[in-house]
């Protein structure tokens, strides 16, 4: 096993989801929220996206990524009304209820698959994973045991940070009352709303 190659690809794992964006910060909403656990599995969906994407671009398999590429403005403009439906969603939906939502039977799997498929929407990032991958010396057709093995590392670099900062923001939610919680709400289906209309404008530009 090249541990060497696993923890740079575990550190491209780290980097990339590392930048705040629409998924950290839903990843930060839901742990203050609901906890730690909910925001984790949160987190993880953009995780197991990652590795789908690193998948990719470590077994070189460009017809699917040109695939991707191709269908990069319907799969832009469909996230951008996802984020505008949470962001929407936040706004007018008091914490309790939404509480009361994430504690039900099956929430941990709708936190995972929501943020999975926002993060399948934006298919941009296989060219990051295909340029950076390259960058390790991987080629087109790396052996399977290391195309394996960086995807593995993706994965994990990206889960430590989505459960780092899923425990980290719990840590301090016991200290905010319910006023300031849904202000948090409001601020970040606003934000939501930012990304939605910055991604809308970029997928209609082209």
């Amino acid at each position: 096993m090249d541990l060497a190659l696993f923890f740079k690809s575990a550190l491209i794992g780290l980097s990339i989801a590392a930048p705040v964006g629409p998924v950290g910060l839903l990843c930060i909403q839901r742990s203050l929220l609901h906890g730690a656990r909910i925001g984790f599995l949160s987190g993880l969906g953009a995780a197991l996206a990652d590795a789908c994407f690193g998948a990719l671009g470590a077994f070189g398999v460009q017809a699917l990524i040109q695939g991707f590429v191709a269908l990069a403005t319907p799969l832009a403009l469909l996230g951008a009304g996802y984020l505008a439906w949470m962001g929407i969603r936040l706004l007018r939906t008091a914490p309790t209820r939404q509480a009361a939502s994430l504690a039900e039977p099956g929430s941990g799997w709708r936190a995972l698959s929501s943020v999975f498929a926002l993060t399948l929407t934006n298919p941009m990032t296989i060219l990051a994973f295909v340029a950076v991958f390259a960058g390790l010396g991987a080629g087109a057709a790396p052996g399977t045991a290391n195309a394996l093995l960086m995807v593995a590392g993706v994965f994990c670099g990206s889960a430590l940070w989505w459960l780092a900062l899923a425990l980290g923001v719990a840590a301090v939610r016991h200290r905010l009352d319910g006023r300031l919680l849904r202000r948090i709400d409001q601020v970040a289906g606003l934000f939501l709303l930012g990304f939605a209309a910055w991604q809308l404008a970029r997928a209609l530009g082209h």
